[in-house]
């Protein structure tokens, strides 16, 4: 399956899903004008990836600084997907980065962790510059 990838803009993150490798990539920041419009190819490709046949484990690494509303939505979606693949015997690990001293940010991520059973989830703090 062909990897995809969309650059960041001001209101939408990177983009880096590189599906043969297995390893799902969003960084920046996510607060696009219309939710489903940026997301929905990403779940399009999501499902299609994981409906593949092959069961190599899947890396999604999350980095975003800042998400809206919606996007946690989204979010939600993309995990829920991870989850039942994972549920259904994927081995999903995601990695959620937050940048040091940004509480908000880490308990969103505590709360999401919360919500998957079956996904491997960790929480990495990051220096404030972003470098990981």
């Amino acid at each position: 399956m062909e990897s995809l990838k969309l650059p960041a803009t001001g209101r939408t993150p990177e983009v880096d899903f590189d599906f043969a490798q297995g390893v799902l990539r969003l960084s920046g920041e996510s607060y696009p004008d219309d939710v489903a419009t940026f997301f929905g190819p990403i779940f399009a490709a999501l499902r299609a990836f994981l409906a593949e046949a092959g069961g190599h484990p899947i890396r999604f690494d999350m980095e975003l600084l800042y998400f809206n509303s919606s996007s946690a939505k989204a979010l939600m979606n993309i995990f829920q997907m991870l989850e039942t693949a994972a549920g259904n015997g994927r081995i999903i690990s995601v990695t959620w980065c937050y940048e040091e001293n940004d509480d908000s940010m880490q308990e969103l991520g505590e709360d999401f962790a919360e919500d998957l059973h079956h996904v491997s989830f960790t929480l990495k703090q990051i220096p404030a510059d972003g470098a990981s």
